[in-house]
């Protein structure tokens, strides 16, 4: 799509919205001078990440912005994604229920929920490449488990439940959205027959931010919520674990407001997930939420970011020490750089967006190469490169497979 076609569309639903230049690009983090040039077909937008936050602020369709072009960062990269598909599609056990001879068989639970936990583990120390190749294996057991006569069919749920909280996870960091979708659903049903009250808010935590992943801002909020409240009622005065998730889902409501750029809102959501954390009292991750203060603050610098606040996410980023965050925590700390580089990009401030990103590829080159938006401010700060003040960016985007 030419400038000028792409600048009458964003006139055309800016208006329709009743906003004003300046209020449109306070919300897309740029200047009422850019939008205006933007609007007349003077200058092309090379970023996705912008043209993605013009369509969700003008509600409509990134296509409407991109023509016949790519309208998604997908993650195609993630080979593993295919294999992930295929064991989830794959219904072999039911060779097993069709020539049941009524015979028990032996499953060993504790197994499933071993592997479970430690592959979930190496998805928050962000080793996604590992994860990818535990999940198809993992998924065909838990699937044969489930489906097999003797066993402890309570305890085979939760671990599955467990495989598939995983699943959704990875595939949404990637960009494989409706796979995520999938597995996130299926993590539900499975806590359901579970019959873990704590392990459903769980699911309902997933489900959450795969919604928001596919623009389903709406029923995200509304699912956070209800199963918020619904835990609410049942903690006098709540578990750690009880807290964690209440917390957590009050977190995954925030990022659902800020997504639909709901400003009003994410501060309340937010003061309630301090709330929580105070009561626990320090960053744990009961539940694999990675739940307390510190995680409450980094939500205020992706929520900041998401609504177009790059001063708030900057200050907030900045004064952040997650030290205090267990060990294993690998993504949240790489997160929390990555929404700074953000920040630091949308007030232009290319030389400290780059060693920011640097730091978050220390921490975490997989998340660098795999992250979306991340590929998205490579784009923005390649568009605009100053070789003499940024030298290493190039360098950087090479090996995150943006050029």
């Amino acid at each position: 799509m030419d400038a000028a076609t792409r600048g009458q569309t964003i006139r055309r639903a800016r208006k329709r919205r009743n906003l004003s230049q300046t209020a449109l690009a306070g919300l897309v983090g740029r200047s009422e001078s850019w939008l205006s040039q933007v609007e007349r077909g003077k200058r092309k937008v090379d970023s996705h990440e912008v043209l993605t936050r013009l369509a969700e602020v003008l509600r409509i369709d990134i296509r409407d912005l991109t023509g016949d072009e790519a309208s998604d960062y997908i993650g195609a990269r993630y080979a593993a994604a295919r294999d992930i598909e295929t064991a989830m599609t794959r219904y072999t056990t039911l060779e097993t229920i069709i020539q049941d001879t009524g015979e028990a068989q032996a499953i060993d639970v504790s197994r499933l929920r071993t592997e479970a936990d430690r592959t979930y583990a190496a998805y928050q120390e962000t080793r996604y490449d590992e994860v990818g190749r535990r999940l198809p294996r993992l998924i065909r057991d838990v699937e044969a488990a489930a489906r097999s006569r003797g066993a402890d069919r309570p305890a085979v749920c939760s671990a599955r439940a467990q495989v598939y909280n995983t699943a959704a996870a990875v595939l949404r960091r990637v960009g494989e959205r409706e796979l995520a979708w999938q597995a996130a659903d299926r993590a539900m049903s499975a806590a359901e027959w579970a019959d873990e009250n704590l392990l459903a808010a769980v699911g309902a935590y997933r489900l959450t931010y795969v919604l928001i992943s596919r623009d389903r801002r709406g029923a995200a909020l509304d699912l956070a919520m209800g199963a918020a409240h619904a835990l609410e009622r049942r903690m006098n005065p709540g578990t750690p674990g009880e807290l964690s998730v209440y917390g957590g889902l009050h977190l995954a409501a925030a990022t659902a407001a800020a997504a639909d750029f709901d400003r009003a809102s994410i501060p309340r959501f937010l003061a309630d997930a301090r709330r929580a954390a105070e009561r626990l009292g320090h960053d744990g991750n009961f539940y694999g939420t990675a739940f307390g203060p510190s995680n409450v603050a980094i939500h205020t610098v992706s929520t900041a970011v998401a609504v177009g606040d790059a001063q708030t996410a900057v200050d907030t980023g900045e004064a952040l020490d997650v030290r205090t965050l267990p060990t294993g925590l690998v993504g949240r700390r790489a997160q929390v750089q990555l929404d700074i580089a953000r920040g630091y990009t949308m007030r232009r401030m290319d030389a400290a967006a780059v060693n920011t990103l640097l730091e978050a590829e220390r921490l975490s080159p997989q998340l660098i190469r795999y992250d979306s938006a991340t590929g998205d401010v490579l784009t923005e700060l390649m568009s605009r490169e100053h070789r003499r003040s940024t030298p290493e960016l190039r360098p950087l985007a090479h090996r995150a497979g943006v050029t």
